[in-house]
């Protein structure tokens, strides 16, 4: 199978491909390279698209828009962000301040118009591919929703094993921490406080009425990774009627992990004591790092490393703690 030529994208435009079937049904949008360093995504979508297009695949119904590359500098420069990260504090605004903020001004929108969202990702450390769930059914002030069962419906049939909720109020403890960091005049450390934080692609999608998943497709340069997304991909596809194809069965022993805590590096010498991996388990009071000045970090808990990153810039995210949840699947 003949694969496409990788170009760099336009960064003064968002390049969108768009399905429209002749039938009504499901609006899906799925993204790739919403960080410029997580490719699997876009190279699974840019199958997909070759597969759409030779007519190997066809629209059934509804509407179906893939980003390869959602944020195009980033993904230029083969870093995590451009200016920022467009994955946090993401919003439209009137006066756009960087490359982020323009991108979030062309890419709200496509989220409002559409019904459903698949986000690709891949991450820092090695691990196991793993789908973001957001929360249950609630009226709440931090993050209503009333889609709960069609996200659990689609998170247990991408293929992996393992699931991950907790992400908005994990980060609402975190900023609420970063408000005692020095130093507000900065620009990032201005969002890393801002109470919108936490809100990427899918806290977006659930507030404008949709439903989200983020995949986390393995670690970067996984070459296994673009196949877990091209899967997922088409198991949605499937589970949406959008194509002709058998709906996927549930994944029979699904794990469900929940954040309890985000902690920041806080010195460009805070230091883990050994090479963590996501999901590596860890016991009540083990030593996970150690800062600059010698304090030790410690398990608050026997649970789970999430999303370690030795380097991280500081005051931003160094790891995440998970526990098991008890919310049934």
């Amino acid at each position: 199978m003949s694969h496409p030529v990788h170009t760099q994208p336009s960064t003064t435009a968002l390049r969108v491909h768009s399905f429209a079937g002749l039938e009504p049904g499901p609006k899906l949008l799925v993204l790739g390279a919403v960080h410029g360093n997580e490719v699997c995504g876009s190279r699974a979508i840019e199958r997909l698209i070759a597969e759409f297009d030779s007519g190997a695949l066809s629209l059934k119904c509804g509407t179906l828009t893939f980003v390869p590359i959602t944020n195009p500098l980033a993904y230029h420069l083969k870093q995590r962000m451009g200016d920022r990260n467009l994955n946090r504090n993401l919003r439209p605004t009137a006066e756009p301040v960087d490359f982020e903020d323009r991108i979030a001004n062309a890419l709200c929108p496509l989220l409002e118009a559409h019904d459903a969202l698949l986000d690709l990702h891949s991450f820092h450390t090695g691990g196991e591919p793993f789908a973001m769930l957001g929360p249950q059914d609630n009226s709440g002030s931090l993050e209503p929703f009333s889609h709960a069962a069609q996200e659990q419906a689609l998170a247990v049939r991408l293929g992996v094993r393992r699931i991950v909720e907790g992400w908005l109020d994990t980060y609402a403890r975190g900023v609420a921490r970063r408000l005692a960091y020095p130093d507000a005049s900065l620009r990032a450390q201005m969002l890393s406080t801002d109470p919108s934080y936490g809100v990427g692609t899918t806290e977006y999608m659930r507030s404008k009425g949709g439903y989200a998943i983020t995949l986390e497709c393995g670690q970067h340069e996984d070459p296994a990774a673009p196949e877990v997304a091209y899967k997922a991909i088409r198991n949605t596809l499937a589970l949406l009627g959008l194509i002709d194809a058998p709906v996927p069965a549930p994944h029979p022993a699904p794990e469900l992990l929940r954040l309890v805590d985000v902690i920041d590096r806080m010195h460009p010498d805070d230091r883990f004591v050994k090479e963590w991996k996501s999901f590596d388990p860890v016991e009540a009071g083990e030593v996970i790092g150690i800062r600059h000045d010698g304090t030790e970090v410690r398990a608050q808990g026997t649970g789970f490393i999430v999303f370690p990153n030795p380097k991280s810039l500081p005051g931003n995210e160094w790891f995440y703690f998970a526990l098991p949840s008890d919310r049934p699947l």
